[in-house]
């Protein structure tokens, strides 16, 4: 097939597979996503056999849970499935992290000031344990990995990073980062909710030894279920706080009373996973996959870059997002100095664009099946409200 052929199937692909298109243009990837129509069709799939069959077929949905962590493993660069769990969303990844790792009084934890809650109270809360937690501004050096790599000294344990900021929209350079952690002796924990599925990440590669993602933004799928990435060289030595019938190395033996933390990262998973949620997930992970994440990420940067150079355009509007090319994702977040933020955001809201108000503005997200034409109509439409 040729490339334009190929371009064409695919988009014909997203066409079909995302009907919300006809009835809003949804910015707002970055909040919560729509859900492709065979994810939809396969939950109901799924639900039809719940109720005409019960758990008659246990047996093949642990053998989609099982093939689902070897996708996802490949997904992220991981060296193995064993390094895969699937927990409830990127807080519990990162509560496991925080409290599991193995502090001493006087240990810091670095942050940046520009960090989604999740990743701020959970550091915040190990207080009591004497752990200080260093908030840095990533406007404060030559480069955000300056400044954050300038907070480290000899009680540095963690540096914990969000891949894109939520708000900002900007993306750090994680292998920069996790190599200056890997060389430091300093663990790297990655909150990568703004980026898996927006952007290719390899976590061997970045030297990352955790990474925690919901699956209902850029990965199309439902809340309730997230993939949380753990190094080998981490699982045995953060301390388990969950405990239940699931974690254990032979969980169907119900019958044993001698028992040990699985040897791979199912010790997170204390109980029964979210069946549902994993035969969502990976119908959405399979739409990515066909598409392929090099041209998922392509279609996502020249989205971007669209609505950059359509902001651009109008003096009524601002961006609050770098635009350099290395700091773009997802995410484009702008604002007016004419209109408050609310009215624009709640203007484009009636209008039918889906949208969010983040970082003292107005936030959009677009995704791979999203067209530019979508895009100029956006931001027409925001720069008819500031003017």
């Amino acid at each position: 097939m040729s490339p334009n052929n190929a371009i064409t199937a695919i988009d014909a692909l997203l066409a079909s597979e995302f009907p919300v298109t006809q009835r809003l243009n949804y910015l707002n990837h970055a909040a919560v996503a729509p859900w492709p129509k065979r994810t939809a069709e396969a939950v109901h799939a799924f639900a039809d056999e719940c109720v005409n069959e019960g758990s008659s077929h246990f047996a093949e949905w642990l053998e989609l849970e099982n093939g689902l962590r070897q996708r996802l493993a490949a997904f992220i660069g991981a060296s193995s499935a064993n390094d895969i769990a699937f927990l409830k969303n990127t807080s519990e990844g990162l509560s496991v992290v925080a409290h599991g790792f193995p502090w001493r009084p006087g240990d810091n934890v670095v942050i940046s000031d520009e960090e989604f809650p999740s990743n701020r109270i959970v550091w915040e809360s190990l207080h009591s344990l004497g752990v200080e937690v260093r908030q840095v501004s990533l406007r404060g050096g030559d480069s955000p990995e300056d400044a954050l790599l300038s907070a480290f000294d000899s009680r540095t344990r963690v540096l914990a990073i969000s891949a894109v900021q939520y708000a900002s929209g900007l993306r750090m350079d994680l292998e920069r980062l996790g190599s200056e952690c890997n060389q430091r002796d300093v663990a790297f924990c990655v909150d990568a909710i703004q980026a898996v599925g927006a952007v290719q990440l390899d976590v061997q590669a970045m030297y990352i030894d955790f990474l925690a993602a919901d699956a209902h933004k850029w990965l199309l799928g439902p809340e309730g279920i997230a993939v949380f990435y753990c190094s080998d060289t981490w699982r045995d030595r953060l301390a388990l706080h969950q405990y239940g019938w699931h974690m254990i190395e032979h969980h169907f033996d119900f019958d044993t009373k001698d028992w040990e933390p699985a040897a791979s990262a199912r010790r997170f998973e204390c109980g029964s996973n979210n069946m549902l949620g994993i035969q969502a997930l990976s119908a959405s992970l399979s739409l990515l996959e066909e598409i392929g994440m090099g041209e998922v990420e392509r279609r996502i940067t020249a989205n971007v870059e669209t609505l950059v150079k359509e902001i651009g355009r109008h003096t009524a509007l601002e961006l609050i997002t770098d635009p350099s090319p290395a700091r773009l994702a997802g995410i484009v977040t702008f604002s007016s100095n004419l209109v408050p933020a609310e009215k624009l955001h709640k203007t484009l809201t009636d209008n039918k664009i889906v949208c969010a108000m983040r970082g003292g503005g107005v936030r959009f997200s677009p995704h791979c099946y999203i067209s530019p034409e979508s895009l100029v109509t956006a931001v027409e439409t925001a720069a008819s409200i500031a003017n």
